[in-house]
């Protein structure tokens, strides 16, 4: 047996990687070329194809995915009828939305508080670093106890479903006996959290016409259709007068039965102004993992500065609807679309185009990984595994249990309420990352021990 303890051993590996996580923030890979050069994603995902091979994974690549972006594959031989576990995370990340408002440059990994602040640090780059640093921390106390495949994602974000088609292409590729997911995060900072249930998601570019082109306010206002006013009442038709979602066709009352989300910490993780209130009826948790929620991600119409005095011709919006489990996304996107077309006033002409989906997810929590990793988490952070759900979105949990039904499939990760994940100024508690790292390390331990002999795939 190493002299050493495991929890010492990932201690020691936090410098480096803190080192290696802040190379991989500096690449602002976000899968969208229309805002970041297509580069800047090809070089995160050598970096981490260069990574793995420095680890000893063979046969690692760069996946083409048929949406154009490329995952990074390796697969890590263990012992003799191991076990096969497969680590998931995702290099692509979101745009950091307003610059200005961050505290320190987002591609920038800088220290502030404890904490490591820049965008992907936590989603899910740190999730990179985390699948590293355990699968190290092992190899220095002699070996990894199982045979291990890492996929590294390079579209999660922009949900446009390359990997999980490439998946279904090449279904032999991420077989495993185990799938660890590392793109959650811990119900509270220091709370140990396995996530058991993902929302779904449907996301909807939605075009309204109304005239040939612009028109004087002031000769024609007051008869001329208004594309964006049109816009703008359509969209205020999917929420009640309590800000629920009320989306014809779509189920809305979903009761959440585990953990409770108290509002007071809501308020807080949320960051609610004072005097401001909550949306929806429900439970916190019921509104958070059961029940579906419509967002408008994005419109398009004249800034503020530079408005002209017009009625508008056209209008758009960008708007997502996240569906809890038991509903489908595409019946999702059917009734958003249904709906839409049918709150359009004044016979104003609607386009609604499907720009991306993935189906929601439930996981079997008395699965013998989840009671490994249970005894992982608590000797990890000494308190028992919280089980939670998730109001986001991993289109490729679905794919993955759709083709290999009898692997048990965890969720687990660095994304934690303070971490403000897709928001400016996101990071990553360092301690966070240690003790994720130990616990993904001794749950690989765990598992492999209790896995008979013949088992893997």
């Amino acid at each position: 047996m190493p002299s050493v303890p495991l929890s010492e051993t990932v201690a020691a590996l936090l410098p480096r990687a803190r080192t290696e996580l802040a190379e991989l923030v500096a690449f602002a890979s976000v899968a969208d070329e229309r805002q970041y050069p297509r580069s800047e994603s090809e070089k995160a995902a050598r970096w981490i194809a260069d990574a793995l091979g420095a680890e000893g994974f063979q046969d690692v690549a760069l996946l083409d995915t048929p949406d154009g972006t490329q995952s990074v594959y390796g697969y890590l031989p263990g012992p003799a009828d191991a076990p096969t576990v497969l680590l998931y995370a995702h290099y692509d990340v979101q745009p950091p939305l307003d610059e200005s408002a961050w505290l320190s440059p987002p591609f920038e990994l800088t220290e502030r508080d404890g904490r490591w602040y820049g965008r992907g640090a936590a989603d899910c780059k740190g999730g990179v670093m985390m699948h590293l640093t355990a699968l190290r921390a092992l190899k220095e106390q002699g070996g990894v106890p199982v045979n291990v495949k890492v996929i590294v994602e390079g579209s999660e974000e922009q949900g446009t479903g390359g990997l999980e088609r490439y998946a279904e292409q090449h279904p032999e590729l991420l077989a495993a006996d185990t799938i660890v997911i590392g793109d959650a995060g811990n119900f509270r900072l220091g709370l140990p959290t396995v996530v058991s249930s993902l929302r779904g998601m449907a996301l909807m570019d939605v075009r309204v016409a109304t005239l040939e082109g612009n028109l004087h306010s002031g000769l024609f206002g007051g008869a001329a259709p208004d594309a964006l006013a049109a816009l703008i009442h359509m969209l205020a038709s999917l929420r009640d007068e309590t800000g629920a979602t009320t989306i014809d066709g779509l189920d809305a009352e979903g009761t959440w039965p585990g953990i409770a989300y108290d509002e007071a910490d809501f308020r807080r993780d949320a960051k609610v102004l004072d005097g401001v209130g909550l949306v929806g009826t429900g439970s916190i948790s019921d509104r958070l993992w059961a029940r579906p929620a419509v967002t408008v991600l994005g419109i398009d119409a004249p800034p503020v500065v530079g408005a002209t005095p017009s009625v508008h011709a056209r209008a758009g919006a960008l708007v997502s609807v996240r569906v809890p489990p038991g509903a489908e996304s595409a019946k999702a996107a059917d009734a958003l679309t249904a709906h839409l077309r049918a709150a359009a006033p004044w016979g104003a002409r609607v386009e609604v185009t499907l720009r991306g989906s993935g189906e929601p997810f439930a996981a079997d929590t008395g699965s013998p990984a989840y009671a490994a990793m249970a005894e992982a988490m608590r000797e990890a952070y000494g308190q028992e595994m919280a089980v939670a759900g998730n109001g986001g979105s991993i289109p490729l949990c679905n794919t993955l249990a759709r083709l290999y039904p009898a692997a048990e499939i965890l969720l687990i990760g660095l994304s934690e309420p303070d971490a403000q994940i897709h928001a400016v100024n996101e990071s990553v508690s360092p301690e966070e990352l240690e003790k994720l790292s130990l616990t993904e390390a001794l749950f690989l331990r765990r598992y492999a021990v209790s896995r008979t002999a013949g088992q893997g795939v």
